[in-house]
């Protein structure tokens, strides 16, 4: 069984930004010419009314040019105001004082630094930055902790991939958008089925039988994906839960921050 987007979520969505932004200006958004940045920011703008919604569009020298017209032409398109901040001159610093040339921890400052560019401006234009991970990627821990997953409000979060392709064409996210590979722009060619291993529409039943506490067994009889990939998942839900949970304090106080303290 698959997931599939259910009719009230257009409108749950629209309502939950209203209501997250009501004491703000304006709804901060990472534009990268992909389907998720493009689906929360004409959900955004849905909501609010493009005046309200200024996009961040920060190509680097991994970027392509579709990427950068694209996310260019959704905003022209909708009417929402943008900047383009080109990131290697940020990420080049970083990189040199730390000595970080391994792929994967230069990727990690690129998305930390976009995270400082997002805040930045949210600060200075009584802002929220708008997260663009949807639940595929939150469940993964296919982020970078305090990068991508730094945010104010996720609007898709507790959408999977591919639902977020259908309320993609069911707010007219232009197809070219809807059907490029997805790729968090962190190296040279780089996708994210090739990082996680599995096509998004696979991973989707494996987590989506997670969600309805299958066992490995259960999901692999339901949808014949391989065992290897299903456990492969499982590990990497597991591996990451630190990344979906504040910071661990030690219990001193009668009500202690993360444990036992509401709200």
């Amino acid at each position: 069984m698959k997931p599939h987007l259910k009719e009230y979520a257009y409108q749950s969505i629209i309502e939950f930004i209203k209501c997250q932004t009501e004491q703000k200006d304006y709804a901060v958004i990472g534009l990268s010419g992909g389907i998720d940045s493009a689906v929360v920011s004409k959900l955004c703008c849905d909501a609010l009314g493009p005046e309200r919604v200024f996009n961040v569009i920060m190509p680097s020298g991994v970027s392509s040019a579709e990427d950068i017209n694209d996310a260019q032409d959704l905003c022209n398109k909708f009417g929402m105001s943008y900047t383009m901040i080109h990131l290697d001159i940020i990420t080049n610093a970083f990189t040199q004082v730390l000595n970080a040339e391994n792929p994967i921890l230069k990727g990690n400052i690129m998305a930390r630094s976009r995270m400082i560019i997002l805040y930045n401006y949210a600060h200075s234009m009584n802002g929220l930055v708008i997260g663009t991970g949807n639940k595929s990627e939150l469940l993964t821990g296919y982020f970078t902790k305090y990068g991508d997953g730094g945010v104010d409000i996720s609007p898709i979060g507790d959408l999977y991939k591919t639902e977020v392709r259908e309320l993609a064409k069911l707010i007219h996210i232009p197809e070219r958008i809807i059907s490029k590979s997805p790729s968090a722009g962190l190296r040279l060619g780089q996708t994210d089925e090739e990082d996680l291993g599995v096509r998004y529409c696979d991973l989707d039943e494996i987590l989506y039988g997670f969600e309805q506490m299958k066992s490995a067994d259960e999901i692999h009889d339901d949808t014949g994906i391989d065992m290897d990939v299903i456990d492969s998942i499982w590990d990497r839900y597991k591996s990451s839960t630190h990344k979906r949970k504040t910071p661990l304090i030690p219990k001193l106080g009668i009500r202690t921050i993360g444990c036992d303290w509401r709200e």
